[in-house]
């Protein structure tokens, strides 16, 4: 059994059953991608997929099972070289944070500033999305952490750290009707044209169901997945907007005005989510104790290994 043959699978699963997909993945002719999981299959003794003469449409039981133990190795072959990375060339590398937008833009930039100065040969690069797509690059190993909200609590295979609680604001233009109110209500805000977070964002639910448990319905007119986008909008007059409270600055944002709303919602709690069986980097514990200090090297150890412990 080779290793390619278990990297084999696993692309072809990820990549929805598809050997074509998973071929032009990894820059291999289709028929060697078939080739290798038929050799994988010879050597199991047993049917990975289920089939019809013209595709594969799921994993058989055994197959589950194989595939399980494929990811662990090759995770485990990744560690490997990381280990033997981090005592040859412990203060360079890469390091890949998978986080969203707002993250990105705001609460990151200071943090990567000191890491970058701390660890200047270190190749960072920042994978944005949504929470649910940061959660599945950390799963699938193409980055080692994602910051998020809180998507990332219950998957299979990692291991999530609340980090802190993030709060809202509500943003107007200059002169808004609503600045004139001395306590923001839900039915002041019902009146209004929202713009927001897309659906996706756990912040986006949420929001609606504050407005739905006083029996109010948002007008939300525009949504995205960029903080930015929303305040330009806000800026040019198509509505207010229910952004994250760090998104604000009055410096920066001499185009509108915030107005306090944690007592209209309830906050969303930032994670910061690992691979349970991932060998972590001495400056990725480094990283995690500048973005969040109460994330010691024993804490997020710890939390790896909870699970596997409570499973035994």
């Amino acid at each position: 059994m080779k290793i390619e043959q278990l990297r084999t699978l696993v692309e072809i699963v990820r990549h929805g059953y598809s050997v074509s997909r998973a071929a032009a993945a990894m820059h291999t002719p289709q028929p060697a991608v078939s080739r290798q999981l038929r050799a994988l299959e010879r050597e199991l003794g047993v049917d990975i997929f289920r089939r019809n003469p013209k595709r594969l449409l799921g994993l058989t039981q055994p197959g589950a099972a194989v595939m399980e133990v494929a990811e662990r190795i090759l995770a485990d072959t990744r560690n490997l070289a990381k280990i033997a990375h981090d005592y040859s060339q412990q203060h360079s590398g890469s390091f890949t944070i998978a986080t969203t937008h707002t993250q990105a833009r705001y609460a990151l930039p200071r943090v990567l500033q000191k890491f970058s100065q701390r660890y200047p040969d270190v190749e960072l690069m920042l994978r944005q999305g949504t929470p649910a797509e940061i959660v599945e690059l950390v799963r699938i190993g193409e980055a080692d952490l994602c910051i998020g909200s809180e998507a990332s609590e219950d998957v299979e295979g990692l291991a999530a750290f609340p980090c802190y609680q993030m709060h809202r604001v509500v943003l107007t233009p200059p002169g808004h009707a609503l600045l004139k109110i001395r306590k923001l209500t839900l039915e002041k805000l019902a009146a209004y044209p929202i713009i927001t977070y897309d659906a996706p964002f756990i912040g986006r639910s949420r929001l609606v169901h504050a407005f739905h448990e006083r029996g109010l319905k948002p007008k939300i007119v525009l949504s995205a997945i960029d903080t930015d986008v929303i305040k330009a909008y806000v800026e040019l007059g198509l509505g207010i907007a229910i952004v994250a409270e760090l998104a604000y600055d009055r410096a920066r944002d001499r185009g509108l005005r915030a107005m306090p709303a944690r007592h209209l919602f309830e906050p969303n709690t930032i994670h910061l989510a690992v691979r349970r069986n991932d060998y972590l980097r001495d400056y990725v514990y480094e990283f995690i104790r500048l973005y969040a200090p109460h994330l010691t090297r024993e804490t997020v150890i710890a939390g790896q290994r909870a699970r596997q412990q409570r499973q035994l």
